[in-house]
């Protein structure tokens, strides 16, 4: 029976991965700690382990699960920005899931844009005082409006559905356009420019960080609604929050923050938030903010662990690993996984 060690485990993830034990003869051990260089010790004994978002899997982390024997490791999420890629080449194989439910977010995404427009969050605390006034609820017709789609793959992909069902007019930036009607490619500087909302579904890399800074926030439109669902680092959080002050943009919805790591997943409610930054955003009336919950539907913790225990039969079956990422495939694409249809 092989042992899987999962970190950063919450209570809906067990309901989801449990089923798996018995059909793949596994033991789960869950651990609600995350992965980073003192907790790494806790995978000792396991066969591989399962990590999240705002797990850390860098040079040293690696390092002590090559020598614990551990050689995979399944990432319960598309994006893989917190590992080092380079560092695990060679010794730890790195599984993902690269597409659980793009419905989920572009929907929560649409959501979010919806919400901030017509002030829903502020109509419901205010009702809930008792305060049936309309002042300040003021909000815009969607239709006929421009939407900025930066990244357009499969969630974007449905996101840009989702906008042109409301009537938008869409602009979309990606390295690797894919063409479609209703839909104009342009460089990002253009789409800042002429964008009335603006929403982030692109993966963070080197390229992309921070590629909302001081700058693009300048060439957006006055009261831009911008929106961020992907990676908290897209954004520059000192910039966004001058660009909230000057009224330069008009609203923001976050579902991701540069430094969540330490604070989302987590209640801090008896405690005074040491983060300055995210306490200032959170205070501003014109900002929505949520944990990282943009993935969190019921198809997608289905499809989540379907896909990481698939993942980890074939590592352990010796059979090809479609879903494997390594620092060749995400530099350059020139990782043909020769080696048995792996990275190495």
């Amino acid at each position: 029976m092989k042992k899987v060690c999962f970190f950063d485990t919450k209570s809906y993830d067990k309901l989801y991965f449990d089923p798996f034990s018995k059909e793949f003869n596994v033991e789960m051990v869950y651990c609600e700690s995350k992965l980073n260089e003192k907790s790494v010790v806790m995978a000792r004994g396991c066969d591989a382990v399962v990590a999240f978002v705002n797990d850390r899997v860098n040079a040293e982390v690696v390092k002590e699960l090559w020598e614990m024997g551990i050689s995979v490791v399944a990432l319960r999420c598309a994006g893989y920005n917190n590992v080092d890629l380079k560092a695990a080449y060679g010794k730890v194989h790195i599984v993902r899931v690269p597409a659980y439910s793009p419905y989920a977010v572009a929907e929560f995404t649409m959501g979010m844009f919806l919400s901030l427009n017509r002030k829903l969050y502020r109509a419901y605390n205010r009702i809930r005082e008792y305060n049936f006034s309309l002042t300040g609820l003021l909000g815009t017709d969607f239709y006929g409006k421009t939407m900025g789609v930066v990244g357009t793959g499969k969630i974007g992909q449905v996101f840009i559905d989702i906008c042109l069902g409301f009537g938008m007019k869409v602009l979309a930036y990606d390295p690797f356009p894919n063409e479609r009607d209703g839909v104009r490619y342009v460089s990002f500087e253009e789409l800042c420019r002429h964008s009335d909302m603006i929403s982030l579904h692109c993966p963070l890399t080197k390229e992309s960080y921070h590629m909302v800074d001081a700058a693009s926030i300048e060439r957006m439109k006055d009261g831009v609604i911008l929106v961020n669902t992907s990676r908290g680092a897209l954004i520059d959080s000192t910039a966004l929050i001058e660009g909230l002050k000057e009224g330069k943009i008009g609203a923001a919805g976050l579902d991701v923050y540069e430094e969540e790591g330490d604070f989302f997943y987590e209640d801090y409610s008896g405690a005074v938030l040491p983060d300055d930054e995210l306490a200032r955003l959170i205070s501003m009336p014109n900002v929505l903010l949520t944990s990282h919950q943009a993935f969190l539907t019921r198809e997608a913790l289905r499809n989540i662990a379907e896909t990481t225990v698939e993942n980890l039969r074939q590592y352990f079956d010796g059979e090809a690993l479609p879903n494997e990422i390594c620092y060749r495939c995400e530099k350059d694409g020139t990782c043909d996984k020769e080696h048995k249809k792996r990275c190495f």
